[in-house]
């Protein structure tokens, strides 16, 4: 996987956060792949917050590439309770309303990029990361049609942690799954329709929600019985070394005293 290359440059000091990344072409070349792979890992990045491509400059690694780039990986990563619960209320205060605006105020490119969107998510059965920028692109595709300046730097400050939310949620579902709640939020935001939109985003978060806080119950409950059995095994021996004791002290004390006739 070519975004498990970069990390490797920067992990062996090869590449830097904050540095201008080398052309297009001259980079395929040195990691022996094609350009239009190497385009399309870029772009993820870019979706995921790794790298800008400054006009007219190029693109550049972000200065927290290293820790963002370690996210993908961590695919076992779970919010804690806490975490969830308070990022959920924050995206169910905002983003219901940016479905709503984005359906009031939405133009032709911003249905082709929502659509386009969906289609990359259809087609990452098999490519975590993928599926993974794929759902963060919808979601910021909204916030970007809502015409709302702020909402988009509200979104780059939420960002990391959406990522962090949707890998999880990634873990739990069929890619169908989640596909069955993003394509009526852009048929309805298509539609022009902003009540239906805001509701279905709502639905579609309290979805996220409820998952994932279940599978932490469902993680709590197995550690619990795992306690209580690895518990039971431990005195389960105990009591086994026990009677093992007893049993040769009750046969020491049958046996022959010395000096005392047969």
């Amino acid at each position: 996987m070519l975004i498990l290359r970069i990390q490797q440059l920067l992990s062996d000091g090869l590449l830097f956060p904050g540095s201008k990344l080398p052309p297009e072409r001259e980079l395929a070349v040195s990691l022996g792949v094609a350009c239009s792979s190497l385009h399309s890992a870029l772009k993820v990045m870019e979706i995921m917050g790794v790298i800008t491509q400054r006009a007219g400059d190029g693109r550049y690694l972000n200065e927290d590439a290293s820790s963002v780039l370690a996210v993908p990986m961590e695919f076992h990563f779970l919010l804690d309770d806490t975490s969830i619960q308070e990022l959920t209320e924050m995206r169910l205060m905002i983003e219901p309303t940016m479905a709503a605006m984005a359906a009031e105020r939405a133009n032709a490119k911003d249905i082709v990029l929502l659509k386009q969107s969906i289609a990359d998510f259809e087609g990452s059965e098999h490519d975590r990361v993928r599926r993974v920028a794929s759902d963060l692109l919808f979601h910021r595709a909204i916030f970007d049609a809502s015409r709302n300046r702020l909402a988009g730097r509200f979104f780059s400050t939420i960002r990391r942690a959406m990522v962090n939310m949707i890998m999880a949620t990634s873990q739990l579902v069929e890619l169908e799954h989640t596909l069955q709640f993003h394509l009526p939020i852009m048929l309805a935001i298509q539609a022009h329709d902003p009540e239906l939109a805001a509701q279905l985003m709502t639905d579609h978060l309290t979805d996220a929600r409820d998952l994932l806080l279940h599978d932490r119950e469902e993680q709590g409950s197995r550690q619990l019985r795992n306690h209580l059995a690895a518990g039971l095994s431990f005195h389960s021996r105990g009591r086994k070394a026990r009677f093992s004791l007893s049993k040769g002290a009750l046969n020491g004390s049958t046996g022959h005293t010395p000096g005392r006739p047969k």
